[in-house]
């Protein structure tokens, strides 16, 4: 009898041991895809960030995720406004290739917003959302879309989106104190806001639907999308007072208080991910869609040390701040110069997430970067925009600008004039064929988009350092 017992003990051991084992080895070879979470501010400029060298702003969460992290001080948007950066970003795609390379659009100008026809991204469009989702996480995104209004094909749930909420149309968006906003395709009413009644600002909707995304799939893998309004005009805040005494407009006290809204919604990100016990596993990046609107730039420097603002392809209007922070995978406090733009996030997270399709992307992964690697650089960058018709390249260190199909390019050392004030394009005609080769190339035409030859004379003078 205890020979059978002893036996049965044994074997009991001997499963529990093997199970055990395969428990093991299964968690070594299939470990958990990291969570993976992009915030983007609204019409916020580079240097708008304690971390980024303002005096004035108050970011003292994105300051501890910079120094938690890494922060980069060459990185790109897609493009100097809010849609075609969103759908650079989306896409992979630099904006020479994209569905959408304006805000503006030509189709029903006389419907109410949320019924205008605005060029949306087409069926075919494949997604940083449907990349994520084929790659096994659950899919959100809070916050202003831009890319297609309701019953187009460029809506965020026909985009790879298990889950949307706040603003599909980007006029839409204007409006913080709005009586709807959209979960998918629902209209969801905010009553207390109906009638003209200012009571429920829409941020703080948004941040809180973002954080019970994060709480309803804590065990799952998740990519979370937050393109926050803030600190996109109107520019109205619940309360400024953080920045009241300052001699400041109105105006700039409320964008200034904006922008501390968002870093303290960040902070509390952050909070709930540690509470969640999901932190270390959890890659955050945080940036903003383009530079910043002009009247920030005297009292703020928002765009320092750089020239050009929103609507310009100059520095000042491309130029982005980017912030990466992975526990234990991203060394803390590192300040990385090396150059990338919006569509290498997409070829970035296809690597990160285990996606193993061919990709059609202009963009390469940064992931080496990110983990402290060396790795080859872009050959160049290059954005077209069209309110009015720009062309810019970053080759090395040298940026063109061309504001005109047949107008001539203006050349700048980006290494001695980040503010771009000198044009030595004179002084390097091979430099400036380069560039000129590389626009012609990069520019596919598309219909909807036309390119002008001749510029007028107010497009010349975004060129004018005076």
């Amino acid at each position: 009898m205890y020979s059978n017992l002893a036996g049965s003990i044994l074997l009991s051991i001997f499963i529990l041991v093997v199970f055990c084992t395969q428990c093991s080895m299964k968690n070594i070879e299939t470990p958990q895809k990291p969570n993976i979470i992009f915030i983007m501010s609204d019409d916020q400029g580079y240097a708008d960030l304690g971390c980024y060298g303002s005096q004035y702003v108050q970011t003292p969460h994105l300051d501890k995720m910079a120094r938690e992290g890494m922060r980069f001080t060459q990185v790109y948007a897609g493009s100097p406004v809010c849609a075609p950066t969103r759908c650079v970003l989306m896409t992979g795609l630099h904006s020479g290739h994209i569905t959408r390379r304006d805000n503006r659009t030509t189709f029903d100008t006389d419907k109410p917003f949320m019924k205008r026809q605005l060029i949306p991204l087409k069926k075919e469009d494949f997604t940083i959302g449907e990349m994520m989702k084929q790659a096994g996480y659950v899919t959100g995104a809070f916050g202003k879309w831009g890319l297609g209004n309701p019953g187009t094909s460029g809506t965020p749930y026909l985009q790879g989106f298990d889950q949307f909420y706040g603003y599909i149309d980007q006029v839409h968006a204007h409006n913080y104190y709005t009586d709807f906003l959209m979960r998918n395709a629902d209209t969801i009413s905010i009553p207390e806001n109906k009638d003209g009644q200012r009571q429920v600002y829409s941020h703080d909707l948004i941040a809180a639907e973002a954080h019970q995304f994060i709480k309803e799939n804590q065990d799952n893998p998740f990519f979370l999308y937050l393109p926050y309004t803030l600190p996109h005009g109107k520019y109205e805040v619940p309360d400024n007072s953080l920045y009241a005494d300052k001699p400041w407009k109105e105006q700039v006290k409320n964008y200034a208080a904006m922008i501390s809204r968002m870093d303290r919604d960040i902070g509390q990100l952050f909070t709930l991910l540690k509470e969640l016990d999901i932190d270390e596993n959890t890659l955050v990046f945080f940036t903003s869609d383009h530079g910043p609107n002009p009247p920030f730039i005297d009292p703020l420097g928002s765009n320092k040390p750089f020239r050009g603002v929103k609507r310009q392809v100059l520095e000042g209007g491309l130029r982005v701040p980017m912030i990466a922070r992975w526990p234990g995978k991203i060394q803390a406090g590192i300040t990385s110069d090396f150059v990338w733009a919006f569509w290498d996030v997409f070829p970035t997270l296809a690597e990160i997430g285990g996606f193993e399709k061919s990709l059609p992307s202009d963009g390469i992964s940064i992931l080496p970067t990110l983990l402290g690697k060396s790795q080859q650089p872009h050959a160049f960058l290059y954005w077209e925009f069209y309110s009015p018709f720009q062309q810019a390249v970053r080759l090395d260190n040298w940026k063109g600008i061309r504001l005109g199909l047949q107008e001539p390019i203006h050349l700048f050392d980006l290494s001695n004039d980040p503010g771009e004030q000198s044009n030595v394009a004179d002084k390097h005609p091979e430099i400036v064929e380069q560039i000129s080769v590389i626009m012609h190339n990069e520019h596919d035409p598309d219909p909807n988009w036309p390119a002008v030859k001749v510029a007028s004379e107010q497009a010349k003078n975004m060129l004018n350092p005076n």
